[in-house]
């Protein structure tokens, strides 16, 4: 039987292992960032249904944008782990959902 995937050495530390799945497997990284994008939008915006009866959605995609970008920028301190396409995606889709938050307040609301 053919082994297609070497053992990472834990001998590097956690990051170097996360280095190694990264390369191997590029998509690792967004998954991690998808799920950490969507269980706070989801989580934040349901419970916030539950209790007020009203999700605002604009505040927490606002919310899971910049809880994904400060994730974002805290792997890009370590070369090879966030590469700077899904570095500019963050940062667009964090962009985009403060403009889509500012745009949506009323005149003295916010």
């Amino acid at each position: 039987m053919v082994n297609t995937f070497a053992q990472p050495n834990l001998t590097g530390g956690v990051d170097q292992v996360l280095v190694q799945i990264t390369s191997t497997v590029p998509a690792f990284l967004i998954g991690v960032l998808l799920f950490v994008f969507g269980f706070v939008f989801i989580t934040g915006s349901s419970t916030q249904k539950r209790k007020t009866g009203y999700a605002d959605i604009p505040m927490w995609m606002v919310m899971a944008s910049l809880s994904t970008l400060l994730i974002t920028l805290l792997l890009s301190i370590k070369e090879g782990m966030v590469n700077i396409e899904t570095l500019s995606v963050v940062v667009a889709v964090t962009i985009f959902s403060g403009l889509w938050l500012f745009l949506s307040r009323g005149r003295g609301e916010l």
